[in-house]
């Protein structure tokens, strides 16, 4: 199977600049060039942006993720090009501070909330900057192909009314809960039937597949490697049989779907037999030799992931060239769960951690207030790249989504500056008032 006409057209239609270059590598250049991409290198991926050097940003999680993803696609018969864009784009929409910050901006954006709009969602908030907020053509935002747009569709369905819920309360011992995922809002529906005329259901192209197998494989493997490194992560504790029971009971309850049909007793059986490979075996004091033995296991953790994925799909399938609905991707079980464990490990040892969670609560209050602040001062109190679309909204839900827009624009630093800038103007303001 080739890809069409169809799957390369764009919204707006444009002539080629080179006759050489595919409309995919233009894709890729195009999410690669963007503003929306830098300012992931300052937004958090599990630890906050810029609080030490060794841990991932949102950033080098993409960069990673699109290197895993464009591999493998490129095995299966995707274009690379194609594949390596979705990649890139996948987190282009999340807010500061990660899904701590998802979470409040739910939280404010859902139909109960402050500034109701109708929900918000990091992946349906990397949609609307694809197709309209990201500045390259007019009306269009990047003007990617379909292919692509699809690819980058982590979700592809529509938020529906129970998804602007507010999110769960987050409890003491695992990572946050965040509302129903969607990839589009009710807002982007145009945009969204575009991209997806043709598509049968919801059924999500073999590109979008692998880059969400490419996701999950990153950031699990790459999370417990910044785990090891800041010594939040051990062998000692992952030998320990008390503890794999925790992990186990958290991968159990948040990454394994009820359709799985996972036992307890199956994934503590699942962690055992998984730490007992011989790319384990390591003790980690930081040193030249350790972090040789740390970057081997996530190297051999990546390749084991991609080859089980790329083995089963082919099996299934067969061997000729595959891409957009020709397939699915194949993930075998036993590797789903080991990734789901290792999600767990990170969750229970980094993200849950009593530091963390006062962080984070922290984070939601700077998000919250600034959030509000802006709504108030608005629109002077808005970058001038959203002001246009805050004087032509057509209600007042239009002009809190653009409230919204800007605040998940922000990364981590500019946020705390606006945070505390908004915050010292309020309280000059306060003591003019009470002079007067």
């Amino acid at each position: 199977m080739t890809y069409s006409p169809r799957d390369t057209e764009r919204w707006v239609a444009e002539p080629p600049k080179r006759e050489s270059r595919t409309p995919f590598q233009r894709d890729r250049a195009r999410v690669l060039h963007s503003s929306a991409l830098r300012r992931l290198a300052a937004k958090t991926q599990v630890v906050r942006a810029g609080s030490a050097d060794f841990p991932r940003t949102r950033l080098t999680h993409t960069l990673e993720c699109a290197q895993i993803g464009r591999e493998l696609g490129a095995v299966l018969g995707c274009d690379p090009d194609l594949v390596d864009a979705a990649c890139l784009a996948h987190d282009i929409g999340h807010p500061p501070f990660g899904h701590n910050g998802e979470s409040a901006l739910a939280a404010l954006a859902s139909d109960d909330g402050a500034l109701a709009c109708g929900g918000f969602e990091g992946n349906a908030q990397s949609l609307r900057l694809l197709t309209r907020l990201e500045p390259k053509v007019q009306g269009a935002g990047l003007n990617l192909t379909r292919a692509t747009l699809d690819a980058a569709l982590k979700y592809p369905w529509v938020a529906s009314p129970a998804s602007g819920a507010p999110p769960a309360a987050v409890p003491a011992n695992v990572t946050l809960h965040l509302p129903a995922k969607y990839g589009a809002y009710e807002s982007d529906q145009p945009a969204f039937d575009w991209i997806r005329r043709g598509a049968p259901g919801r059924r999500r192209c073999l590109e979008a597949q692998v880059m969400d197998w490419a996701d999950d494989v990153a950031y699990s493997v790459h999370d417990l490697e910044d785990g090891l490194h800041a010594g939040l992560v051990t062998m000692k504790v992952l030998q320990d049989d008390s503890e794999r029971t925790e992990v186990s009971a958290i991968a159990r309850a948040h990454y394994c779907p009820a359709s799985w049909g996972v036992t307890a007793a199956e994934l503590e059986t699942v962690f055992t037999e998984f730490i007992e490979l011989e790319y384990w075996q390591l003790s980690f004091d930081g040193g030249p030799a350790a972090l040789a033995a740390a970057k081997n296991l996530t190297s051999e953790l990546v390749g084991r992931f991609c080859r089980a994925a790329e083995n089963a799909t082919m099996a299934a399938a067969g061997p000729t060239p595959l891409c957009r609905y020709a397939a699915d991707l194949v993930v075998p079980r036993r590797q789903l769960l080991e990734c789901a464990l290792l999600k767990a490990v990170a969750a229970y040892y980094v993200m849950s951690r009593e530091a963390a969670l006062t962080q984070q609560a922290r984070e939601r209050e700077v998000i919250t207030e600034l959030a509000l602040a802006l709504d108030q001062g608005a629109p002077a109190s808005l970058d001038p790249v959203f002001q246009p679309a805050w004087y032509d909204a057509s209600d007042d839900a239009e002009r809190r989504r653009v409230i919204i827009d800007q605040v998940a624009s922000l990364t981590d630093t500019s946020a705390l500056a606006w945070h505390e800038r908004l915050a010292s103007l309020r309280a000059v303001a306060f003591r003019y008032r009470r002079a007067a």
